[in-house]
């Protein structure tokens, strides 16, 4: 899969250096795989939610959250959030609202 973009990434573990190790691995993870579906992506990130159009991936123990749009027909994951597990709780109550 390739992914779009390494910088979200980079950014949050400046903010939280403890993150990178963690984020580092499901970077990757998920470059050296291809998922057909995401079924198929479940075998491998047992943790991961799919919230339409999101695929939300639990990161870091429960730590931190990437939100995700997988296409994956043409094998590309863009990174459009990453969060704390706190921030995301945040996020999450936005999105039932229909805010993000």
């Amino acid at each position: 899969m390739h992914i779009i973009s390494l910088k979200a990434l980079r950014e949050f573990w400046r903010k939280y250096p403890t993150a990178e190790r963690p984020m580092r691995l499901w970077h990757g993870i998920l470059e050296a795989t291809e998922f057909d579906d995401f079924n198929d992506l479940r075998r491998t990130f047992g943790s991961a939610d799919y919230a339409k159009p999101f695929t939300i991936f639990d990161v870091g123990g429960n730590n931190w959250r990437i939100v995700t749009v997988i296409h994956f027909d043409v094998r590309k994951v863009y990174v459009r959030r990453v969060m704390t597990h706190d921030q995301y709780a945040a996020w999450c109550t936005m999105y039932m609202k229909g805010k993000t």
